[in-house]
């Protein structure tokens, strides 16, 4: 199950590169306006497919509903902010102790590494966990 995770978090990255270049691809009418476009719709994409994979995929979740699935890519994407910030922030913390390229993309490899293992672990508890009842709330 890690080997199929990593790869669908590759999967996701490219993904979102491919989305990113794509956009980038097109004209656009002011500086910098594409480049935020090509983020956040390659953010956008990247975050569909890790969901629909993750959720079939990894956590063998059947639930159907627009409402149950609304539901939970929300909780996902939360999740995701999350674990955004641990690894943007490892990040920029070697980056401010060391002062260097090697030290910076080292400490994204740890903190994406960290929060890949904590997104995991939340989607598992928050978002891909059984819903109890309410019958099963009260006992």
């Amino acid at each position: 199950m890690i080997a199929r995770y990593a790869l669908f978090a590759v999967a996701a990255v490219l993904v979102n590169l491919a989305t990113q270049r794509a956009v980038l691809a097109m004209s656009w009418p002011a500086p910098g306006l594409g480049l935020a476009v090509a983020i956040a719709a390659g953010t956008l994409t990247g975050l569909v497919v890790k969901y629909v994979l993750d959720k079939r995929w990894i956590f063998d979740d059947r639930s159907t509903g627009l409402a149950t699935h609304g539901r939970k890519f929300a909780l996902y994407t939360a999740m995701g902010v999350v674990t955004t910030c641990i690894f943007w922030g490892t990040e920029t913390a070697f980056w401010l102790i060391w002062r260097s390229d090697l030290m910076r993309e080292a400490g994204a490899v740890l903190g994406l590494t960290v929060g890949y293992v904590t997104k995991y672990n939340l989607d598992k508890r928050f978002v891909f966990a059984p819903r109890r009842t309410d019958a099963e709330a009260v006992r």
